[in-house]
């Protein structure tokens, strides 16, 4: 008796395993199309809430009015551990204070506007970050994503020795498969250092989290913030005994005294309201690639220490320098305008891998038309879902689900895909009913 299946469960097993296949290209789809629109993260804020008061610069006074307020908005509540202040800078000129469970936006004197209502925004982010999913899940697999994009971007270079010789050889036009095929190869070729670039800081950026959530639980009582300290600075002792807030002016004042060339961009309270509490300045230093110097101060405001991300150790300037790197977010708006378009060449070059695979596949007579539809649903589908999730933030308000929102539709149409047969019906569906949103979304933001 044979043991070896037969050969309508080998067929199947092909399918199972091309459906696997299938979904780790859709998420690497859904990555790359999700960074590129997040490049445009403060934007986007500005768009989804555009009637917060912006200014500037915002004062130390009013800073510590605004912190006083908000901590006084925090009694009866389960005491914070961390507040942000984001002061206004260019591409977001607002100030805005977050705690652990809220966050306001202040006007320039101090005073709280209102909460601040970007869950579009977040949603947007999060789902580049984690996919909608628990933080460490979600970043274990972005980050082995990141490693998978960049395996994909230099085994490529490695399987065409010509790629590079044929870099501007271009059959466009064949319907072969050859002119998809050189599209491909040619947006790969001509966007390499960015995919490169992309691909392995996020892939750093992920797995340094894994790493850090690993060693937290086996060496420091699953302490994150211990693991971080050496690089980003230490927290300080904790002490939960009672204090008035601390003084943020008194900071504010001694970096514009005697660091009047930074930029400040965040202050961080650390356990607020306590006496183990301090503040940690964050300031931009221009013409550098880091995000950014900590300036730590006492309760009292009185200097204490740097975390030398500016001039530390190599590792800690390559470690502060690799997420501007990755979100383009230095150089201005020339750069976030060239990452937004490098990030949709990329997300082309994971859609036609597919689609070239698929087609490979057709022509050796193994149709798949329902992996074809499934992943039209994914090409179409995911920036429409973007779309529709932007238009049911403005319609329910700040409060809609749109990370259920986002995954029960893509679901919907990858299901939908599954069944249909026909070929084109779906993708072409998808395509118009993409063009109606994209046509719709500059309308309601007009009309608001």
């Amino acid at each position: 008796m044979s043991l070896a299946p037969d050969n309508a469960t080998v067929k199947r097993a092909l399918s199972v395993h091309a459906a696997i296949g299938l979904v780790a290209s859709a998420l690497l789809y859904l990555v790359s199309l999700s960074g590129a629109v997040a490049v445009f993260y403060q934007e986007w804020q500005r768009i989804e809430q555009p009637d917060a008061p912006e200014m500037t610069a915002i004062g130390p006074a009013a800073v510590q009015r605004a912190v006083e307020a908000v901590l006084a908005t925090e009694k009866g509540k389960p005491p914070t551990t961390h507040l942000y202040v984001h002061l206004p800078v260019e591409p977001l000129p607002r100030a805005t204070i977050t705690t652990d469970t809220q966050a306001f936006h202040v006007d320039p004197s101090g005073k709280i506007a209102g909460p601040e209502e970007i869950a579009w925004s977040d949603f947007l982010v999060e789902l580049h970050y984690t996919l909608n999913l628990p933080a460490v899940l979600g970043i274990t697999i972005v980050g082995g994503l990141g490693v998978m994009m960049l395996a994909l971007s230099l085994s490529g270079v490695v399987a065409h020795p010509r790629i590079f010789r044929d870099a501007f050889r271009l059959r466009a036009r064949d319907k072969g498969g050859i002119g998809l095929a050189d599209w491909h190869n040619r947006l790969s070729v001509w966007t390499l250092p960015f995919t490169v670039a992309i691909a392995f800081t996020g892939a750093l950026i992920g797995m340094a989290y894994v790493t850090a959530f690993g060693l937290a639980g086996t060496s420091y009582q699953g302490d994150m913030e211990a693991v971080y300290a050496p690089i980003f600075g230490a927290e300080g002792q904790p002490d939960k005994t009672a204090a008035p807030p601390p003084n943020v002016a008194a900071a504010m004042e001694y970096m514009r005294d005697h660091h009047p060339e930074v930029e400040l961009t965040y202050v961080t309270l650390h356990d607020p309201g306590t006496a183990g509490q301090h503040v940690q300045v964050l300031g931009e230093h221009h013409r550098r690639l880091i995000f950014g110097e900590y300036y730590t101060f006492d309760a009292q405001g009185r200097f204490h220490q740097r975390a030398g991300l500016a001039d530390g150790a190599i590792g800690q300037q390559a470690a502060a320098s690799n997420y501007r790197l990755h979100f383009g977010n230095f150089g201005g708006l020339p750069v976030k305008v060239a990452y937004f378009l490098f990030g949709l060449v990329l997300t082309a070059i994971c859609a036609t891998g597919t689609y070239i695979w698929l087609g490979k596949r057709e022509r050796r007579g193994v149709n798949e038309p329902r992996l074809r539809a499934a992943w039209d649903a994914t090409i179409w589908g995911t920036p429409l879902m973007l779309g529709v999730t932007f238009l049911l933030r403005q319609v329910i308000g700040n409060d809609a689900p749109l990370a259920l929102i986002f995954w029960l539709g893509m679901s919907a149409l990858v299901a939908a895909g599954c069944l249909i047969t026909s070929r084109d019906t779906l993708a072409k569906a998808l395509q118009l009913a993409l063009a109606a949103t994209l046509a719709l979304i500059p309308i309601v933001i007009w009309m608001r």
